[in-house]
């Protein structure tokens, strides 16, 4: 499959199989690119304000800051006729924000939305750790509860980053974004 010029923004909690997913996502494309949020965030040496569950003034600017960074690493790669397949935690009113800010289009949206156990399951395995203040249950509920519906939103619990990729491949056209249409996705059992 080749999407050509286009950006693919695949979210979720942490833990939910993002970076894995979108990997293997850009290696089954023919001229893709990965862009890691979390990578931007990094780049703050000093001064870098830690988004916590209660987030100072600071915290949210270097957070859009981060995410105007991807979204515009996304538009160059993308206007050179790469797809771009940006990864990131991208949720509740900060979801909209994000999408505004790129300006390809087509721009697809996948949200991975394995369940809580699973996500708490996949973090205990994992040699790194995401959670600090934060808990699984906190961002699922903000995922749940506060993301707007938009995109195509996968329950990935039962299955592999592959068998994931495979879902997204076949059902992509539920993923696109534009203004002119703005699906109310819904999650897979």
């Amino acid at each position: 499959m080749e999407l050509g010029s286009a950006v693919v923004l695949v979210t979720g909690i942490m833990a939910s199989g993002k970076s894995t997913v979108a990997h293997l996502l850009a290696e089954r494309l023919p001229r893709s690119v990965h862009v890691r949020g979390d990578v931007f965030r990094r780049m703050i040496v000093s001064g870098r304000a830690e988004f916590l569950p209660e987030p100072s003034a600071e915290a949210l600017a270097q957070l859009r800051l981060r995410y105007r960074a991807s979204a515009a690493t996304a538009d160059v790669y993308a206007q050179a006729g790469w797809t771009a397949i940006v990864q990131d935690v991208v949720l509740g009113g900060f979801l909209d924000e994000y999408v505004a800010a790129v300006r390809t289009r087509p721009l697809y949206l996948v949200v991975l939305a394995p369940s809580p156990e699973a996500v708490a399951a996949r973090e205990a395995a994992r040699a790194k750790t995401g959670y600090g203040a934060w808990t699984v249950e906190m961002l699922d509920r903000s995922l749940r509860h506060e993301t707007p519906r938009r995109g195509l939103w996968l329950d990935s619990t039962h299955q592999t980053p592959g068998e994931t990729v495979d879902a997204i491949l076949a059902r992509l056209t539920e993923a696109r974004i534009d203004e002119a249409r703005i699906d109310e996705a819904r999650i897979d059992d």
